[in-house]
């Protein structure tokens, strides 16, 4: 299983419970937000002060020792604070610091502590939390992948707003593994990961789109989406977009775009001769008659 890094697994918003009526501000987070790194801390603390089961300003202190805002980088310390975060019922606590015992990031890998927590996480419909466990059922520590509940996992996941999950669970049903093979289906959970900016699913389903598989056949919505990936960097998605921009399928013709997408697919080493095989011709094509 290819496990995402621990710096992506942060990246997640702090998953702090609903504020009782009537709602108001995370004065902590907010300064988090702005950068105010020690009024974040300052704040954080004082309302533990007030009340030690506060699961998102455990949760806060875990992000700030982890990132070292404000305090001096501390692993540790931001687990501590996780796990306390998670065992007072913070689903983002338990998430965090399961992704850590998963990972063995500042700690020793431990996949059934990973379990338990990110079950607690995912018992609170934790999406990423759900995609990590159905992550670990198709790896199921090396032996035979127990589809049947990576794809519960992956289903609740993406229900409940995860677009990593509704990429795995649009990937299962497009390979037909662990379920018939479905295009259509598959292209409902690509379409719901697009909705979350899932860059690798863009190009799932444009090349979908293009070909006319599980949707109907829509060259220029398949370039729309070949150009959204291709401008967040994925290097599959500048060269595709090479190949519409050199034939005008789905755009207009373009060979100087064409070479400017195919340059940058190649820096991140996606050489391919035979694009520059047809750039060449494209451009011998465009020289004026004698």
């Amino acid at each position: 299983m290819k496990r995402p890094a621990l710096a992506l697994l942060l990246a997640a918003a702090l998953g702090a419970p609903a504020p009782a009526e009537p709602q108001r501000p995370d004065i902590a987070y907010g300064a988090y937000q702005r950068g105010d790194y020690k009024a974040a801390l300052a704040e954080a603390k004082k309302r533990l002060s007030a009340n030690p089961k506060d699961v998102a300003a455990m949760t806060l202190l875990g992000r700030l020792y982890t990132e070292g805002a404000g305090v001096k980088r501390d692993r540790k310390q931001a687990l501590d604070w996780y796990r306390r975060a998670a065992d007072a019922g913070g689903a983002e606590g338990a998430y965090l610091f399961g992704a850590a015992a998963l990972l063995g990031t500042g700690m020793e890998p431990d996949r059934g502590l990973a379990r338990a927590y990110l079950d607690k996480a995912g018992a609170q419909n934790h999406g990423p939390a759900l995609n990590l466990l159905g992550e670990m059922a198709l790896d199921n520590d090396g032996v035979t992948p127990d589809f049947p509940k990576a794809l519960d996992y992956f289903r609740r996941g993406a229900e409940a707003g995860d677009a990593d999950a509704a990429y795995a669970l649009g990937k299962l049903y497009k390979s037909g593994k662990g379920v018939p093979e479905d295009p259509m289906e598959a292209a409902v959970w690509f379409e719901k990961a697009v909705d979350g900016e899932h860059v690798p699913a863009m190009v799932e389903l444009a090349i979908m789109q293009f070909n006319g598989l599980g949707l109907a056949k829509d060259e220029t919505a398949a370039a729309a989406l070949f150009r959204r990936a291709a401008q967040k960097g994925n290097a599959v998605a500048q060269n595709r977009l090479a190949y519409l921009l050199a034939e005008g399928r789905g755009v207009e013709k373009n060979l100087a775009e064409a070479r400017r997408w195919r340059d940058q697919a190649a820096s991140a080493g996606l050489i391919d001769a035979r694009l520059d095989v047809l750039l060449a011709q494209v451009a011998e094509a465009q020289k004026p008659k004698k």
